[in-house]
């Protein structure tokens, strides 16, 4: 358990970023795309946003969960800065799995309030659906296919235990599923229908975003397949179950995307274009993937860090995100966080009310399952929704009363977690 202290001098978000989340090669108009375009295009909205220059900002930090793999670079950041107007401004490169977009804003957040730098961009870019080709030009790319992308999951485990023992890998997909029904007694056809109706609110969510991956809800797709009930479609070999409860809808959908965001002292703040969005705090976990439980044990952990350090309390936050790369995640994550009652969450999403239309809006953009997982960009893409969101910006999918205060719970590799609380400044 760590203590956080406060923030020097407060930090304020005031431009984001984001691509669509897409599978590049499949597209004529967007094979070709490189890192450095992808990551770009993220960098520039952020400051078309913010109404700032590549000039105006400080220092920059890039985000890629696996560069050497899927990029064939060892030195990312300096490879995309031609791109936005950055030669040779100091940066730096991280890589923390499907946690480093949400601890790209940490990196910013910090170092702004530290008081070294006054404007920070921090984004993040993944090609999860394609990979470079060794040898050629950044814009040759190939398929990243499924047994290729499993093998790279296994780099995430610690060698000496956990990947010996294969409980990271495995157990991770039905761990907090198998947990929560246990706890709170639930049926397996309970924890079943659960699990369908957060696959059927992320894919609602995510038919009404431009950007999104997959834009076509689950009672068309129902209907193409001949099926009256969208829950009988679901229980169906159309979804398969991936283990004792997890099914294909409730995995994330790796794709291609980049996301970006600026932060600058709340005291400057309000000179830039938009309402600023003040970062409260951020509470940060890490367990290795032989730990029972990790999800749920670093999230409880990031929590309670942030809700200490900013004094919030549950019944302010008026909307949730979490990295749900496995869907069991948002609920879990939601609960643990007291933005749902513990035992009772899932009866909220299966009456609807965590739909972007609900009283209690989960993922508005559509989580990893819908929206799409651009690996380290997740975290960012997240973000960007909630800016929106509290922006009132969102057009259709616009939540029901304007957020103020919001939460999002960042999770990947198997080990980091993050709690990040923003709000709006009046």
């Amino acid at each position: 358990m760590s203590t956080l202290g406060k923030y020097s001098r407060s930090v304020s978000i005031i431009g984001v970023g984001c691509t669509p989340f897409m599978y590049t090669l499949d597209n004529p108009e967007t094979a070709g795309l490189t890192e450095g375009e992808m990551f770009g295009y993220a960098a520039l909205k952020a400051m078309e946003d913010a109404g700032i220059e590549a000039k105006d900002v400080d220092f920059y930090f890039h985000g890629q969960a696996s560069p050497m793999n899927s990029s064939n670079y060892i030195t990312p950041n300096m490879q995309v800065a031609d791109w936005f107007g950055m030669r040779g401004k100091a940066s730096i490169h991280h890589s923390e799995a499907c946690c480093t977009g949400d601890l790209a804003l940490e990196q910013a957040v910090n170092a702004v309030a530290s008081g070294k730098y006054d404007i920070v961009l921090s984004g993040c870019v993944e090609f999860g659906d394609s990979l470079a080709i060794p040898d050629k030009p950044a814009h040759f790319r190939k398929k990243f296919p499924m047994e290729e992308f499993l093998r790279t999951t296994a780099w995430i485990y610690d060698r000496a235990y956990t990947r010996a023992m294969m409980s990271g890998p495995v157990i991770c997909f039905d761990d907090a599923a198998a947990l929560y029904a246990t706890e709170y007694n639930l049926s397996d056809s309970q924890m079943d229908d659960t699990l369908n109706h957060m696959s059927i609110n992320n894919r609602r969510n995510a038919a009404k975003h431009p950007l999104a991956l997959m834009r076509k809800e689950y009672s068309e797709l129902a209907k193409e397949a001949g099926f009256d009930d969208v829950m009988s479609y679901m229980r169906s070999p159309y979804n398969p179950k991936m283990g004792d409860y997890l099914r294909v809808s409730g995995m994330e959908m790796k794709c291609d995307g980049a996301a970006a965001v600026i932060v600058c002292p709340t005291e400057m703040a309000s000179q830039f274009k938009q309402t600023p969005i003040e970062v409260l705090g951020i509470g940060c976990a890490a367990l290795e993937g032989n730990q029972p439980h990790l999800e749920v044990r670093g999230t409880q952990e990031a929590v309670r860090q942030v809700y200490e350090v900013t004094g919030v309390r549950p019944e302010e936050i008026d909307l949730f995100y979490a990295n749900d790369f496995i869907i069991t995640s948002h609920l879990i994550s939601a609960e643990i966080a007291g933005y749902l009652p513990k035992g009772e969450g899932w009866k909220y999403v299966c009456e609807g009310r965590t739909a972007y239309d609900g009283d209690k809006p989960i993922n508005t953009n559509g989580g990893r399952t819908s929206f799409g997982h651009a690996h380290a960009a997740s975290g960012l893409a997240d973000l960007y929704e909630a800016v929106m969101q509290m922006r009132g910006l969102c057009g259709e999918r616009q939540v029901k009363n304007l957020p103020k205060t919001t939460m999002l719970r960042g999770f990947g590799g198997g080990q980091n977690l993050t709690a990040t609380i923003i709000r709006t400044v009046d």
